[in-house]
């Protein structure tokens, strides 16, 4: 069965860190491109990372950019996303996806095969 499985959501104070991660079984993630999403309740999932195959390409939503981290580690099969100085606004449920879409479409959900089933943060006090 190919499945995409995240952990490492929870509650966190703003300015906190969490470190998610997403692990492959079924599938190797060596020839996909991968991506974190997150969708808040009442919103449409957005983009937050993607990072390329070989994990040489990576790419930000702004609002994200210089305290997010993504990261993967294909002799494990998993990637990560650390988060650092999170914002009450980004409690979300974060999903993990695994595509073959080009760079200029890695923030469209709909250019992704195969998706997690979620983690929740909560970044409150």
């Amino acid at each position: 069965q190919l499945q995409l499985v995240e952990s490492g959501g929870g509650l966190v104070q703003p300015g906190g860190s969490l470190r998610l991660s997403c692990a492959a079984s079924g599938f190797t993630l060596d020839y996909y491109n991968v991506g974190w999403f997150r969708q808040a309740p009442g919103k449409e999932r957005e983009f937050v990372a993607a990072i390329s195959w070989r994990g040489a390409v990576t790419d930000y939503a702004d609002s994200v950019r210089g305290r997010f981290t993504i990261s993967r580690d294909n002799t494990k099969n998993t990637m990560y996303l650390q988060m650092n100085n999170l914002r009450p606004e980004e409690t979300a449920v974060y999903y993990c996806a695994a595509g073959r879409p080009n760079p200029t479409n890695w923030g469209r959900p709909r250019e992704y095969d195969y998706w997690g089933q979620g983690t929740q943060v909560t970044v409150s006090s």
